[in-house]
């Protein structure tokens, strides 16, 4: 088995890509030890010490370091660990199936107004078919927490959270998509 590592644009993650399959539906990011407890490849990432993000994607998964941390040392200890996961065939999730995993709520949601369904949908579009894509490259992704008053309202999550060009990417490449394709969009704010 070979994995892949590619460079994001947060200077403290990588993105590794194992060659398969790491969530077959949805993504799930782990932001401290105690999220992690949920994953055990997750929670031995944490055990490294010197990790302070994990992010699962469809067949990829970026780690962010503490600031400081050499990545010359650290990327042969995640990749033994990842190779050591995906060759054993370990659970990704502990218990038999994801359902007893705290999931984050929508408690950050900012809602829509009912009146905008068909704007809300047009926006939603457009993340899945042309943001979300873009933004899981740079090994994160992108969820949608609402729109009020020609505001949207996003949350940016694995390599992308804390990368310093995602104010950028938020501002002028997806504020200037949506405003084009959908012109009741005025902005977009970081959820």
């Amino acid at each position: 088995m070979f994995i892949e590592t590619e460079t994001t644009p947060n200077p403290q993650a990588l993105k590794f890509l194992p060659g398969e399959t790491v969530m077959a539906a949805g993504t799930r990011e782990f932001t401290s030890p105690e999220d992690a407890a949920a994953s055990p490849l997750a929670e031995a990432l944490f055990d490294l010490g010197t990790v302070t993000g994990v992010f699962f994607g469809r067949d990829f998964l970026s780690v962010t370091a503490a600031p400081g941390v050499d990545w010359v040392q650290l990327r042969p200890q995640v990749v033994a660990m990842l190779l050591d996961h995906f060759t054993t065939q370990a659970p990704l999730f502990t218990g038999p199936d994801a359902s007893g995993i705290l999931v984050p709520g929508e408690d950050e949601d900012v809602g829509d107004d009912p009146a905008d369904a068909d704007i809300v949908a047009q926006i939603r579009e457009l993340i899945e078919t042309r943001v979300r894509p873009a933004v899981a490259n740079d090994g994160g992704d992108i969820v949608y927490r609402g729109f009020r008053d020609g505001i949207v309202y996003l949350t940016m999550q694995g390599a992308c959270s804390g990368c310093p060009s995602s104010s950028a990417t938020l501002k002028h490449g997806i504020e200037g998509l949506l405003k084009h394709y959908v012109p009741e969009v005025s902005e977009v704010r970081a959820a």
